[in-house]
C-alpha cells in the first residue's frame, strides 16, 4: 500500500500548495521561458535492466511507474531515489505501456507488452499479486489508456487495428485468442497511439498507420460484451486529420496528446514532424486541392536501406549522416558489427536496384516470384514473422514492393518484396531470380493491391524454359514443411485481400460522411522520429511543446511560434518517453538507456545554445532523409537469406550437372 494515510497526504498537499487556489501560480512559472531554459538533469534513477519504454506519474506526482524490456514494472519515489515496489509483471516480452488506474489509491496497474497481452494487476500485497490477463489482441499491443475518474475500465490499441474497451466489472481477464467481445473500434489499420480529451472524455483520438488521426465519440460506440456492438468502422467517427504532405502515405502516429483545455491535439508522426491541430476545425474539407487520402492509393517509394535489428549506429548525439562520415573518411574498423551487417544488406539491395535501372536486352522484370521463389519466400517469411520486433517490419514512409532484375549471368539475383499492409505484422518476401525464365512484364505505374495479389497467383503455374521446374528440386528438401508454409502464406494472403476490400468500402463510406477535416495550425520540426514506435510529444504548460528524438536529445519549441527554445542531451541513443510532473516544473524522461532521468530548473541562469541546436537540426534533417525508407530486420533474416542463396546455388549446380549427364547418355 503506497499511500498509507490519506490524512497525512492531505496535510502535505496543503503544505506544498496543491490546491486550486495556487494552480494559477504554478501555471505562470511553467509558462515562463526562463524556467524552461533553466532545466538541468537532477537525477538518474537506475531501476531497470533494459530499455525503459514507458513512464508515468501517479495523479499526485509522488511516484513514477515504469516498464521496460526487462519485463518488470517498477514504482519509484523520485525524490528519495528509492524503489518502492518491483512488480514481476509476468509479461513474456518488452512492456510498452503501463498506467495507474484512476481512483484506485495507486493499487491497481494496467500494462501491455510486445506479446500482445494485457495484465491488470493489484499490488496491494506485493509480491503476492492479484493479476488478471487479457490475451485478446492479435499482435503487439502498443498502448493502454485509462479514462479520467473511471477506476473500472481501460482502453487498449494494437497492431491488429482494433481498439478494445475492457470493463473489469464484466470480465476479470480473457484467455481467448483474437477475441472480438471487447472491440470498440476496428480501424483495419494498426493503431499505435490514443488520447482521451481531458474535458470531454467521451472523445477518443486514435493514431492509425495510414497517416491519419481519427477522433471518435465513444457515446456512439459499444462492444459485444456491453450488448451495444456496431460492426461498421465508421460508426462514431467525427474528425479525421491527415497532414497534406502525408496524403496517400503510410506513416505511423507514435504519440497523441490533448492540451489541458481539450481544444488542441498534438500528433507526432514517424519519419515526419509534429503537428498541432484544432479538432473543431473543418478547413480541410473546404480545400478542394487537398487529396482525399483513399487507402487504396498508397504511394510506394523504393526501399533505400535495410537495417539489422540492434544496429543503433544512426542514433544518439554522436551519430552522423553517411555523407558526413564519408567526407571525414571514417574507417570500417570504427563501426559496429551490427552496422557492418546493415551496410552489407544495403549494398546487396543497391546492386539489385542498379541492375534494374541498367537497360539490358536480356533483362526482364517481374512483380511476382516463380514457384521456387514463392516456396523459398514463404519459408523465409515465416521465420521473419516469428522473430520480428514491433517495428522490425514497419516502413516509416509507406508500403514498398521492390523488384530486382536478373542480370545477363546465370547467378541468382536477390529480390526483396516488402508489404506493410498487414494488420498483425508487415512482411518481407525474399526471392531469387535467375536468367532465362519466362515472366510477365510488369505493368506501367504502380500496381494496385488487387493487381499484386492476382499477379502472384498467376505466376504460381509458370515454369522455366522446357526445363524441370526448379521447385521440384527444392521440394526434395522438406516437402511437408514447404507445403505447410505455402498453405499458411495463402491463408494470410486471402485474409489480407478481404481486409483490403472491406477497408476500401469503409473509406468510401467515410468520404460521404459529414466529418470534420482540420488543417495543421503549427508544425514542429528539427527532431528525428524514425527508429521507435513509442516516441512521445507533449505540452509543457500552455506555451511549450516537448519531444524526444533519435539523436538522443529533448527538443522544446515555443507552442505559438514553432521556434526552438531549448535542447537537452538526454540519452546515448534515443529519447522515447517524456512525462511532465502533474503540478511542479519537473520532467521525467527515458529511452534506450536503462535509467529514468529527472529534469528540473536548477541552472543558475537561463541558457540556450542556439548554434549547437542548429547543427543538431541540420544533421537530423539529413539523417531523416537517409533513413526515411529504411526497414529493420532481425539478424536471423540475414542468415536465412545467405542460407537460401547458397541453397539455390547448390540446386542449380546439381540440376546443371544432372542435365549434362543426361545429354551425354543421349549421345
Amino acid at each position: 500500500m503506497l499511500r498509507k494515510n490519506k490524512l497525512i497526504w492531505d496535510i502535505r498537499k496543503r503544505a506544498v500548495g496543491v490546491d486550486e487556489r495556487t494552480d494559477f501560480i504554478r501555471t505562470n512559472y511553467l509558462d515562463r521561458l526562463e524556467f524552461v531554459q533553466r532545466l538541468k538533469l537532477e537525477a538518474s534513477l537506475d531501476v531497470h535492466n533494459g530499455c525503459v519504454n514507458t513512464i508515468c506519474w501517479n495523479d499526485t506526482g509522488e511516484y513514477i511507474l515504469s516498464g521496460s524490456d526487462d519485463c518488470n514494472l517498477i514504482i519509484t519515489d523520485p525524490y528519495r531515489r528509492k524503489v518502492l515496489v518491483t512488480v514481476p509483471s509476468n509479461h513474456g516480452a518488452s512492456i510498452y505501456s503501463a498506467r495507474f488506474m484512476p481512483e484506485s489509491g495507486d493499487h491497481w496497474i494496467v500494462s501491455a507488452a510486445e506479446d500482445g497481452n494485457i495484465h491488470y494487476t493489484n499490488i496491494t500485497r506485493s509480491p503476492e499479486l492479484i493479476q488478471y490477463k487479457y490475451t485478446c489482441h492479435n499482435g503487439t499491443t502498443y498502448q493502454v489508456l485509462t479514462i479520467p475518474s473511471d477506476p473500472n475500465s481501460f482502453l487498449s490499441c494494437g497492431e491488429d487495428g482494433t481498439v478494445r474497451w475492457f470493463d473489469v466489472r464484466l470480465k476479470n481477464g480473457c484467455g481467448k485468442s483474437s477475441c472480438k467481445d471487447d472491440i470498440l473500434v476496428n480501424c483495419r489499420r494498426a493503431v499505435s497511439s490514443m488520447a482521451v480529451s481531458p474535458t470531454e472524455p467521451y472523445y477518443l483520438a486514435l493514431g492509425c498507420s495510414d497517416s491519419s488521426v481519427r477522433i471518435y465519440d465513444r457515446r456512439m460506440l459499444g462492444t459485444i460484451s456491453t450488448g451495444c456492438h456496431y460492426s461498421s468502422g465508421n460508426t462514431g467517427i467525427c474528425v479525421r486529420f491527415v497532414p497534406p504532405r502525408l496524403a496517400g502515405r503510410s506513416c505511423r502516429v507514435t504519440s497523441l496528446c490533448y492540451s489541458s483545455d481539450g481544444r488542441e491535439i498534438l500528433a507526432s508522426f514517424s519519419s515526419d514532424y509534429i503537428y498541432l491541430f484544432d479538432p473543431k476545425d473543418d478547413k480541410a474539407s473546404k480545400l478542394k486541392e487537398l487529396p482525399k487520402n483513399k487507402g487504396e492509393g498508397l504511394l510506394r517509394p523504393p526501399v533505400k536501406r535495410l537495417r539489422v535489428r540492434g544496429d543503433w549506429s544512426d542514433t544518439g548525439p554522436l551519430a552522423r549522416p553517411e555523407s558526413e562520415r564519408e567526407r571525414d573518411g571514417e574507417s570500417s574498423s570504427s563501426t559496429s558489427l551490427m552496422q557492418r551487417m546493415s551496410d552489407m544488406l544495403s549494398r546487396w539491395y543497391e546492386e539489385a536496384q542498379n541492375n534494374r535501372d541498367q537497360p539490358q536486352s536480356r533483362t526482364t522484370r517481374s512483380t511476382a516470384p516463380e514457384p521456387a521463389q514463392v516456396e523459398q519466400s514463404a519459408e523465409t517469411l515465416t521465420h521473419a514473422q516469428d522473430t520480428a520486433d514491433p517495428w522490425s517490419f514497419t516502413s516509416q514512409d509507406g508500403g514498398v514492393s521492390s523488384q530486382s532484375v536478373s542480370s545477363a549471368s546465370a547467378e541468382p539475383v536477390l529480390s526483396l518484396h516488402y508489404s506493410p499492409e498487414g494488420t498483425s505484422t508487415s512482411t518481407i518476401t525474399l526471392d531469387f531470380t535467375t536468367e532465362g525464365t519466362n515472366r510477365r512484364n510488369s505493368t506501367s505505374g504502380e500496381p494496385t493491391a488487387d493487381q499484386d495479389d492476382n499477379s502472384e497467383e498467376i505466376n504460381h503455374t509458370s515454369s522455366t524454359n522446357n526445363r524441370p521446374p526448379l521447385t521440384h528440386r527444392l521440394n526434395l528438401r522438406g516437402t511437408l514443411i514447404g507445403e505447410r508454409v505455402l498453405r499458411r502464406t495463402a491463408a494470410v494472403r486471402i485474409q489480407e485481400i478481404f481486409r483490403r476490400r472491406k477497408e476500401r468500402k469503409e473509406m468510401a463510406e467515410a468520404e460521404a460522411l459529414n466529418i470534420r477535416r482540420p488543417v495543421a495550425k503549427m508544425t514542429y520540426e528539427g527532431h528525428r522520429n524514425s527508429r521507435t514506435m513509442t516516441k512521445e510529444a507533449c505540452f509543457w504548460g500552455n506555451n511549450f511543446v516537448l519531444s524526444g528524438s533519435d539523436c538522443g536529445h529533448i527538443f522544446i519549441w515555443d507552442r505559438h511560434t514553432e521556434e526552438h527554445v531549448m535542447l537537452m542531451e538526454a540519452d546515448n541513443h534515443v529519447v522515447n518517453c517524456l512525462q511532465p510532473h502533474p503540478y511542479e516544473p519537473l520532467l521525467a524522461s527515458s529511452g534506450i538507456d536503462y535509467d529514468i532521468k529527472i529534469w528540473s530548473p536548477m541552472k543558475e541562469s537561463p541558457s540556450f545554445n542556439k548554434v549547437l541546436t542548429e547543427e543538431v537540426i541540420l544533421r537530423n534533417e539529413r539523417m531523416l532523409e537517409e533513413t526515411r525508407n529504411t526497414i529493420t530486420v532481425p539478424a536471423s533474416f540475414m542468415l536465412r537469406m545467405l542460407a537460401s542463396l547458397n541453397h539455390i546455388r547448390t540446386d542449380r549446380f546439381e540440376g546443371d550437372h544432372s542435365e549434362g549427364s543426361g545429354q551425354e547418355n543421349d549421345e
